[in-house]
């Protein structure tokens, strides 16, 4: 049945793709399949409508099938039905009509989460923890976080009463928000460090946003910046064309900076900054990681393709696919991945080639052996197919395991819930620190929660006892392994100090993010980031700035390569 519905299904799409109209070698029989599937898809349906034993639901069981059809393509080729495209134009705008907060499901109700500084939800009181009980007094303790965030959202300038649990408090709290159309600010902070070096941290590419880009570079030169730090790590992407615009920023007019090539050669184009830039010369730092992709890695590439900007950091996503959304009946859109783009050396930065699975259905990262090597302006060697790799590599700290399990079970939300409710205040974000005695609260509190994890490497060593029993080497190797195997039993006191400055530093995010938002969080953790440290480093030396931007010389022969 799944198979049936999959096979029509991918046909259905197919038709409202102008893809479809370029000749194919066997044509006639293309549209011959085209028509046996749609027949076959109307004959199911109606068979499941009449004769299966129970009610189905068809939008529901429509609409999984084609998300589950799509699933097959690539991650980002998406159905967003009528109900979703509010969500779809707050991804690509960044704007909508509500509250402004971030809500999630937690032990059985819907939870404030987060809300964003400045916006209705905030300015009303409303408080990371707060469980939503009513939303203009409909009951909302079973709702669903969608159900609950379609009732907050609504006509700018209209009242939403929402009745509140806080924790702490014994009886609900009700709260009027009047409703804004919600922005979300593309740069999360902006400052001038070191006297003359301009940061700021950009967090989407979503309309407009290379407007703030620009206001805030200016701000920064005239606050007396005479290099630059872009920071756009955790920046997931968004609009091609503003991507286009920031680099146009800092390269001249003309300038090549993406292409984008696919099946429907009449949709290959050639973007190029039309505008006369800013500052051509003011030295620039990019900051990068694996969080930065697509519009992110387009900024990047092509400034370290053109030689106008050290890269620094961790090696990029790897997202070189281009999404068109095409309009489908009753006011829904599918988000198809229609091209690939190329930065300006003429490579590629897509990582994986989901046309060709494994037999499992995996698909695998390009290999660095079968990459090909691109060169930049200036000569240097780059290579295709593995994201952007940085000029300067700096490796991420990977949390402990037991790190992983108290953010992912909300034991430090909870904490901090509870933290908060004893700290009206705290100190500024830069001067912020969370005590020992903190932390030794914070382990009390973890045990009164009967707190549980999981780790990786012990279920490593069961699966390798299994297999060292099964091939024979358990009797000559098995005073090793349970000398090893005891050192990898989860120890609660033992990894609580083992890992004590990198849950200290989760916790303090948590803290401050409650009182001074993203823009705090991203001011405390500065002080001690060592991507950060570098590119001010890099800024603050010219010839390394220079020589970074020059091709490597072959130390036998003098030349260049």
């Amino acid at each position: 049945m799944k198979k049936t519905f999959f096979t029509v299904l991918i046909s259905f799409i197919w038709l409202y793709l102008p893809a479809q109209t370029t000749l194919q070698p066997n044509k006639n029989q293309r549209y011959f399949d085209i028509n046996k599937n749609i027949d076959i898809f109307n004959s199911v349906l109606k068979e499941l409508d009449m004769f299966y034993v129970d009610s189905i639901k068809v939008d529901s069981l429509m609409q999984g099938t084609i998300r589950n059809m799509l699933s097959g393509l690539d991650p980002y080729t998406e159905y967003y039905s009528e109900e979703d495209m509010d969500d779809f134009r707050f991804m690509t705008t960044g704007e909508y009509a509500g509250i402004g907060a971030v809500i999630s499901y937690k032990d059985g109700h819907v939870i404030v989460n987060e809300p964003y500084e400045g916006l209705p939800a905030a300015k009303a009181g409303l408080k990371a923890g707060d469980i939503i009980l009513e939303i203009d007094d409909k009951d909302m303790r079973k709702a669903t976080v969608q159900e609950v965030s379609n009732a907050l959202r609504g006509i700018p300038g209209t009242t939403v009463k929402v009745k509140i649990q806080r924790p702490g408090e014994k009886k609900p709290l009700v709260v009027k928000i009047v409703r804004e159309k919600i922005t979300i600010h593309p740069v999360t902070y902006a400052h001038v460090v070191n006297g003359n070096i301009g940061y700021f941290h950009f967090g989407s590419f979503t309309e407009n946003s290379a407007k703030e880009v620009r206001k805030t570079f200016l701000d920064l030169k005239n606050k007396g910046a005479e290099s630059l730090i872009i920071d756009l790590r955790g920046n997931g992407g968004g609009i091609l064309e503003e991507a286009v615009s920031i680099v146009n920023m800092f390269v001249p007019k003309g300038q090549e900076v993406v292409s984008t090539r696919g099946k429907v050669k009449q949709w290959d184009r050639v973007y190029r900054t039309d505008e006369q830039p800013l500052d051509t010369l003011i030295p620039i730092t990019v900051l990068i990681d694996t969080g930065s992709a697509s519009a992110s890695e387009i900024v990047a590439g092509s400034l370290q393709d053109l030689d106008r900007a050290v890269i620094i950091g961790n090696r990029s996503y790897g997202k070189g696919l281009v999404q068109t959304t095409r309009g489908l009946p009753y006011g829904g859109s599918i988000k198809l991945t229609t091209s690939k783009y190329y930065i300006p050396s003429g490579r590629c930065i897509q990582t994986v080639d989901y046309s060709h699975r494994n037999p499992d259905g995996s698909v695998a990262r390009v290999p660095d052996s079968l990459a090909r090597v691109f060169y930049t302006k200036n000569g240097r060697e780059v290579r295709e197919g593995g994201g952007i790799t940085p000029d300067i590599i700096i490796e991420e700290e990977q949390l402990g395991r037991i790190s992983y399990y108290l953010v992912m079970g909300n034991i430090i939300f909870d904490y901090v819930t509870d933290w908060a409710l004893k700290h009206p205040t705290i100190a500024p974000p830069d001067k912020f620190a969370f005590t020992d005695a903190d932390y030794e609260s914070f382990k009390q509190f973890v045990k009164s929660k009967d707190f549980k994890y999981d780790q990786m490497s012990a279920k490593t060593m069961q699966t390798l006892k299994e297999v060292m029993k099964f091939e024979g080497y358990m009797d000559v190797a098995e005073e090793e392994f349970k000398a090893l195997e005891a050192k990898l039993v989860p120890d609660l006191d033992r990894d609580l100090e083992l890992f004590k400055d990198e849950i200290k530093d989760l916790i303090a995010n948590e803290i401050v993010k409650r009182y001074y938002y993203k823009k705090g969080v991203l001011i405390y953790t500065l002080q001690k980031d060592n991507v950060y440290r570098k590119a001010i480093e890099v800024l603050s030396d010219g010839d390394t700035y220079r020589r970074i931007l020059q091709p490597a010389k072959d130390s036998s022969s003098g030349k260049k390569v």
